[in-house]
């Protein structure tokens, strides 16, 4: 998501361009751009304006025929820098002289002077709360997603500031009535704060004219706000309570926000506001990241035939501030939510959401009752808490129903032991959910009737679990977009498929977004009409994918006694992108069964590159992906295998005398300190299901691709694969 800032803007007007020298040039900062400005023609002053005021008689505007196009703020002090001022008089405006002319603040009324201080109907001064979304982190977000594996190389340790957080919340973590106390991580053991009251006061002045427009949302904020205060996770400041030192209060805005899939409210505390250059967040240390990879919850949630999902209620509010913290946690509210009564000073008793350092306190708080109670539950359990939950979402499965049972129990004692309460519990087993109390099942699923309804489509960490087929199935409804480059990013960034099942699929919008990029066109230029329906054709296509369903489990029903696993890679690269698919091969006594597990497809770099060398680079991202495997999978995995049509990357890799040219050599020393040249096998092109990753796969044919199960040879004995002539065709 966007950044938010708040803008203070000036609009110039009435430039005197022949006073103005054109070579002196002023660089302006970062320029941010909006769709709509929140000022027009009407807000700029003109001559007959001026001419009301008798002692701004010596100032001559130029005519202004055009839209306000550019907002000029106080960041662009060189421009602002005031060469001449002229002071209000009889409550009229006041007019200051700058490097590009005279800019005229206060109310230009359209009546008599000291009138209301509107001109045409139109306010002339304007606040605007301004959300700032930046394309080159959306970008970046999305090249991030595409190259998780890349964090796998190496493990980041514990920053200084981690260290000093961590000897914190170990320090002074209690456990008071089923509930941890965790002290707010301070960057300072004493901080002192400005009192900031003044700013809560505005925002709620703010809050209170939504309420006026919109009843619906005022009905939700009071009663989540009413909730918080009735389960004790904030309680409003008595008036017999002694005051605090200066110094030792903060009090801290919210505002609400939709969920945007969910439509339900919740209040968000702006821990990040400033005052008087410094904020709550400012001052609390981030702490070290114990949130659990996403795409690793995701394949371990793939590994068994009984799955079950549920997520702890309010997790962050589960674990208390003590006392001598909590005025840090003030905000004002009106009592019972009545907008007409003076506001009351309140504070939050808890952890909030908002506070930079709640996600690594409540994973901690999370992680420890794991910790004090390790002896009295089975290590499943204690696993399944360090390792299956992201975040407040626990998904796990298990290889019988009887295991998915004594689990459910297990996790609800324990969790329940530190003030965490699981709920909304799912799973793809009528016996297992049989025997899930109605009341702590998911809300769509309370009063189900197991012997006439279907299980519905749940949400599994973003992704759509088809409880009933025990499928993921993808949401291809996208939002209208202008045919823009920066329309395209949002519908592309948009579709959410972390484990890469339709990855084939989109690689063609990421050349089309490519090929705009070297083409140069501003964000919101409209693209060029070839490629306009080609995107369309695209977006027509992308509708057809929604009757795609990908196996949520690796391993089919009653396979039998499992005595080997083993995970192959193939690699492939074209002149426009290269990928590479994962799959894991199960071999029991009587059979054998090939599962999608995983897809790369970037697009090739804009820098021109052979076709040796990015099927190398295709080679070495099935190294860095299997690395990932190996680590997030939780299974008993032999040797793993690579895969590659192409006897150049095996040349290369099998060399040990050649002295390679940078790029080669950085590539194939990441491969061979990875993996052995006995790992290494040749796969003909038309075996290859990593051909479809370097090339476009139409929605007609993307069910039926070999991506998805993998060539038919991996079903047959090893002594039956592939084999290559190594002398004659290595040598």
């Amino acid at each position: 998501m966007g950044q938010t800032k708040t803008i203070n803007t000036t609009v110039l007007t009435g430039l005197e361009v022949s006073g103005f020298d054109a070579e002196d040039f002023i660089e302006l900062p970062f320029v941010l751009t909006q769709t709509t400005m929140p000022v027009s023609r009407v807000n700029v002053p003109c001559q007959d304006d001026v001419a009301k005021w008798s002692y701004l008689s010596s100032i001559r505007l130029h005519e202004v025929d055009a839209d306000v196009d550019l907002l000029i703020g106080t960041d662009s002090p060189k421009v602002l820098e005031p060469w001449e001022l002229i002071n209000s008089q009889c409550g009229g405006p006041y007019a200051v002289r700058t490097r590009v002319g005279w800019v005229i603040n206060g109310p230009l009324c359209a009546g008599d002077p000291g009138g209301a201080g509107v001109k045409s109907g139109c306010t002339v001064v304007t606040a605007n709360h301004v959300s700032v979304e930046h394309l080159e982190n959306m970008l970046m977000q999305q090249y991030n997603h595409d190259f998780t594996e890349r964090t796998y190389d190496e493990q980041l340790e514990m920053s200084r500031e981690d260290i000093k957080f961590m000897n914190i919340v170990k320090d002074t973590t209690v456990l008071n009535n089923e509930h941890y106390c965790i002290d707010l991580p301070f960057r300072v053991e004493d901080p002192v704060l400005p009192n900031n009251r003044c700013v809560a006061l505005q925002r709620l002045q703010s809050l209170k004219r939504r309420f006026n427009r919109d009843i619906s949302f005022k009905a939700q904020y009071i009663d989540f706000l009413n909730n918080m205060l009735e389960q004790g996770y904030a309680e409003k400041v008595t008036a017999s309570e002694p005051t605090p030192k200066q110094g030792k209060v903060w009090y801290i805005p919210q505002h609400g926000v939709y969920h945007p899939t969910k439509g339900k409210l919740r209040v968000v505390f702006d821990c990040g506001c400033t005052y008087k250059g410094t904020s709550l967040n400012s001052q609390l240390l981030q702490g070290p990241d114990f949130t659990n990879t996403l795409i690793g919850v995701l394949l371990r949630f793939r590994e068994e035939p009984i799955a079950v999902m549920a997520d702890i209620n309010a997790m962050f509010h589960q674990v208390r501030v003590p006392h001598k913290h909590v005025n840090f946690l003030r905000f004002l509210w009106w009592p019972n939510g009545d907008a007409i009564k003076e506001p009351e000073e309140c504070r939050m008793c808890v952890h909030l959401f908002g506070a930079v350092s709640s996600p690594s306190c409540s994973n901690y708080a999370l992680r420890r009752t794991a910790e004090d109670n390790a002896l009295q539950y089975s290590p499943d359990v204690l696993s399944t808490v360090k390792t299956n939950f992201y975040v407040d979402d626990c998904l796990k499965s298990t290889v019988t129903e009887e295991d998915a049972v004594k689990l459910i129990h297990g996790l609800t004692s324990l969790c329940k032991k530190g003030g965490f309460h699981l709920q909304k519990w799912v799973t793809n087993s009528p016996k297992v959910f049989a025997l899930i109390p109605s009341n702590i099942r998911a809300v769509s699923l309370e009063n189900m009737d197991l012997d006439r309804d279907q299980f519905p489509v749940e949400r599994a960490l973003g992704m759509q679990w088809c409880v009933q087929g025990d499928t993921f199935s993808f949401r291809t409804a996208v939002q209208e977009r202008p045919h823009t480059r920066r329309g395209i990013l949002s519908v592309v960034s948009s579709l959410y498929d972390p484990l890469g099942f339709l990855s084939p699929f989109i690689i063609p919008a990421k050349l089309l977004l490519q090929e705009l990029c070297r083409m140069n066109l501003k964000w919101d230029e409209p693209v060029p009409s070839v490629f306009s329906r080609y995107w369309s054709e695209w977006l027509s296509e992308l509708q057809h994918m929604s009757g795609f369903k990908g196996e949520r489990c690796i391993k089919p029903k009653d396979f039998g006694t499992q005595l080997k696993a083993e995970l192959h890679h193939f690699s492939d690269a074209s002149q426009t992108g290269y990928g590479t698919f994962s799959y894991l091969r199960l071999e029991s006594t009587d059979s054998v069964h090939v599962s999608f597990i995983t897809g790369k497809t970037p697009v090739a770099p804009l820098k021109q590159l052979t076709i040796p060398c990015l099927e190398l680079a295709a080679a070495v991202l099935a190294v860095r992906v299997n690395t990932m495997l190996l680590k997030e999978l939780q299974l008993p995995l032999q040797r793993s295998f690579f895969w590659t049509d192409s006897t150049t990357v095996l040349k290369y890799i099998f060399n040990e005398t050649k002295r390679f040219y940078t790029y080669v050599a950085n590539r194939v020393s990441i491969i061979r300190e990875a993996t052995d040249k006995d790992q290494w096998r040749y796969v003909n092109t038309k075996d290859n299901p990593a051909d479809e990753a370097s090339r476009e796969l139409r929605a007609q044919e993307f069910g039926k691709g070999k991506w998805l199960k993998g060539p038919d040879f991996l079903h047959l004995p090893a002594a039956k694969w592939p084999k290559l002539d190594l002398d004659s065709s290595l040598g």
